[in-house]
């Protein structure tokens, strides 16, 4: 399947297609700084990294930022505050910590087979929120929490300009 869309929603309202062709479009982070944008295909098991201009929104030079990872497919996923990328591994019963250079830094078992997403809070964004799909084993469906050491950062917003 080759259907997926990704879209793009400018500040003024504006929407448009900005990458066909996709398997499943999953995943949608920042870097820190905002200068890299991070996306998935979990059909194509790989995580894209683009370079962002946050003045003009432009986004270009996409490269593989991790592919082919043997446990599961990239579903959601969050940055902490060191530029980490954790992602879910949808099938892989596991969360990855990707660093900003692309290694995987470190792999969290889950007691589930498919954990979809995760996402920092708590007061000092220091616990990681992980949920997951509903499927036949016991615990799947669940929200499990964990504490980090490196906490995330408070969550973007979005603004639409007013007319």
């Amino acid at each position: 399947f080759t259907g997926g869309v990704l879209y793009r929603i400018d500040p003024d309202g504006t929407v448009s297609e900005w990458k066909k062709g996709l398997g499943i479009p999953n995943t949608i982070a920042w870097s820190p700084d905002h200068r890299t944008f991070y996306f998935g295909d979990s059909t194509a098991n790989a995580i894209y990294s683009y370079v962002y201009d946050e003045l003009t929104g432009v986004i270009s030079g996409e490269r593989a930022f991790i592919a082919g990872f043997l446990q599961g497919h990239p579903d959601g996923s969050a940055i902490d505050a060191q530029g980490c990328l954790w992602n879910a591994r949808y099938g892989g019963g596991c969360l990855i910590r990707v660093a900003p250079d692309g290694h995987v830094d470190r792999i969290v078992s889950v007691p589930t087979l498919n954990p979809t997403s995760c996402t920092f809070g708590g007061p000092d964004l220091r616990t990681l929120y992980i949920t997951s799909a509903r499927s036949a084993d016991r615990l799947s469906g669940s929200v499990f929490a964990m504490e980090v050491a490196v906490g995330g950062l408070p969550d973007g917003r979005f603004q639409l300009l007013s007319t």
